[in-house]
């Protein structure tokens, strides 16, 4: 796993390797915060993207201990794999926001909602 200053420089790198348009309107950034949080379901947030009118306008957060708790087993390699799959996701969150479009929010609540009819199902030891 990557200390909190490795994954600042990983994600970094991965921004950099993508292409400028985009962060256009991604007037806040990328920030890796170190704090871990949850959802309402208890479930861990790894990564938000934020579009706050009267403040720092659309920025993505990724939180370093809610990956470090949900892959802090993997490797550097593997780490900085999922700290690329959670930066895109995220910034797809973005270019759909310019779009006006809510599918991956969608998909997203979806996903959560047969995570937890799952666990509801599943017999507890």
């Amino acid at each position: 796993m990557l200390t909190f200053e490795e994954s600042r420089e990983a994600l970094t790198q991965i921004a950099d390797a993508l292409p400028d348009k985009i962060f256009e309107e991604l007037n806040g950034g990328v920030l890796l915060l170190p704090d871990t949080i949850t959802d309402e379901h208890d479930l861990l947030i790894l990564g938000q993207y934020h579009v706050d009118p009267f403040g720092f306008g659309r920025y993505v957060t990724i939180h370093y201990g809610s990956m470090e708790q949900a892959y802090g087993h993997l490797s550097h390699e593997a780490f900085r794999q999922k700290l690329d799959d959670v930066l895109r996701h995220e910034l797809l969150h973005h270019i759909e926001s310019l779009a006006d479009d809510r599918s991956l929010e969608i998909k997203d609540a979806m996903q959560v909602e047969r995570y937890l009819r799952f666990r509801r199902k599943r017999p507890r030891n």
